[in-house]
């Protein structure tokens, strides 16, 4: 009989950390949505959330799925890469666009493994089950089959004290926590909660979008430990009363700024450079990031400015990858 993968359940951004009665907590990975299918006769299908192929950017997970998955088998995960005890995103997305030897060759140099969290098909469609009950079924998959590396069963607990454990990961990239309903089926709805850990830190301002009188975004730095200015990432969008209170403390960037030169991505995605405007980097903004960084130290979202800081000098930030 033939069968296809459903359309993915999706998440909603929540502010707490705290387990809720009635859900099982995951780990939130850094990595890539992707749903993995094993037909009969040997078709195996790997789709991103928006339904792009990804098979032949990751052949070693179609590889495993022929050898290790039953027939009429779907899974849904998160495509990772490890890389220096760390999960590295960037690798993923390098490795995105190869197919053929190249892409034999990214699997080589940067294996991914497919972390699994659900199971919305075996041998009949699961999703009007509970996640409770998938997940029992998942388990066993992995056990009854002996599934080995680079398929590996994402953790699932019901304990608190085990989820806030796991926030403590932050350091290998882990992102936060999922919460999933345990009497609730597998739907395309916003039903799972997602919480991303968040820090308020200090950053330089080294240039603006927009322009000085009114800045629109922020691109902000930190010194290394060799006293070079670094670029660390972008903010957010400044609300009108940010805008004006940060356009108050710029000025006009020297002619030795250490971003001349430089050429910044306008976004995740495209080649198109953004327009900024170098300011002399001399004012401290605090922010809220999260902990996905890329190879380099990077944050790779945008961070979110909370205020000026007047009281802070650029030297008393942290550095560039703290």
């Amino acid at each position: 009989m033939t069968w296809s993968l459903p359309e993915p359940m999706l998440t909603v951004a929540v502010n707490s950390p705290v387990l809720p009665a009635g859900y099982a907590a995951e780990p939130k990975w850094d990595g890539f949505r992707a749903q993995l299918a094993m037909h009969s006769g040997g078709r195996v299908v790997l789709r991103s959330r928006q339904g792009t192929d990804l098979l032949g950017a990751f052949p070693e997970i179609g590889a495993a799925a022929l050898a290790q998955l039953p027939p009429d088998t779907g899974l849904d995960g998160e495509l990772v890469i490890w890389e220096s005890d760390r999960l590295a995103f960037e690798r993923l997305q390098q490795r995105m666009g190869r197919r053929g030897a190249a892409a034999a060759e990214g699997a080589q140099r940067w294996p991914a493994h497919y972390v699994a969290f659900d199971l919305v098909h075996a041998g009949k469609d699961l999703t009007n089950w509970s996640y409770a009950r998938r997940r029992s079924v998942l388990e066993a998959l992995f056990t009854d089959r002996g599934l080995t590396a680079p398929l590996t069963l994402c953790p699932s607990t019901t304990d608190p004290t085990v989820a806030d454990q796991w926030l403590g990961w932050t350091a290998a990239g882990l992102e936060g926590l999922c919460f999933k309903r345990l009497d609730e089926p597998y739907r395309p709805v916003r039903s799972w909660r997602k919480y991303k850990v968040r820090a308020t830190t200090e950053a330089i301002v080294g240039a603006v979008s927009g322009s000085l009188v009114l800045p629109r975004t922020v691109l902000l730095g930190r010194y290394d430990a060799a006293g070079h200015l670094q670029y660390a990432g972008r903010s957010t969008t400044l609300s009108q009363a940010a805008s004006r209170a940060l356009a108050e403390r710029l000025s006009p960037a020297p002619l030795a700024h250490p971003w001349t030169g430089w050429t910044f991505s306008a976004g995740w995605g495209t080649s198109r450079s953004l327009e900024a405007h170098l300011v002399r980097p001399d004012v401290v903004m605090e922010i809220a990031v999260d902990v996905a960084r890329d190879s380099a130290g990077r944050w790779r979202h945008p961070v979110r400015p909370r205020r000026v800081r007047t009281d802070i000098e650029a030297p008393q930030v942290p550095l560039f990858g703290e």
